[in-house]
């Protein structure tokens, strides 16, 4: 069994990190920038939350030719948008065994490495009416 703990947060693919200019007009601060080369992503966090615990906005860019998030990019004429959503779930393995189990078709069936330390994996969007859904677990 798992639970879902909350939305951790949501990706939002961009061309460029300097976008996150306006997360800053609403008053929040970036928490730094990672690359994941294993994504071909580099993302910049922008907690919403005081406690910076949950309901993050992560901006994605394209860190290298072949990105998933150059492909979303393509595919939405050039402008960036919603690429996924994050669920923050307490048991990711038992996660993906009882969605497998269920039936749930998934882009991942083990926990991998994402940015901020987080194990995660996507649940492919045939199985969530076109939204690429992502869970993941923090420790």
């Amino acid at each position: 069994m798992f639970k879902v703990l909350g939305v951790d947060h949501i990706g939002i693919a961009s061309t460029s990190l300097e976008d996150g200019e306006f997360w800053k007009t609403l008053g929040l601060e970036c928490t730094g920038e990672e690359t994941v080369a294993e994504q071909k992503v580099t993302t910049a966090f922008y907690p919403t939350t005081a406690d910076k615990q949950h309901g993050e906005i992560e901006l994605l860019v394209a860190s290298e030719a072949g990105s998933p998030i150059e492909k979303f990019i393509e595919k939405n004429g050039g402008r960036g948008g919603i690429q996924h959503i994050a669920l923050r779930v307490d048991n990711l393995e038992a996660a993906l065994a009882d969605l497998k189990e269920k039936g749930v078709k998934l882009i991942d069936e083990k926990p991998r490495k994402g940015a901020g330390g987080a194990m995660i994996a996507f649940i492919h969007p045939k199985a969530t009416h076109g939204v690429l859904l992502e869970l993941c677990q923090r420790d």
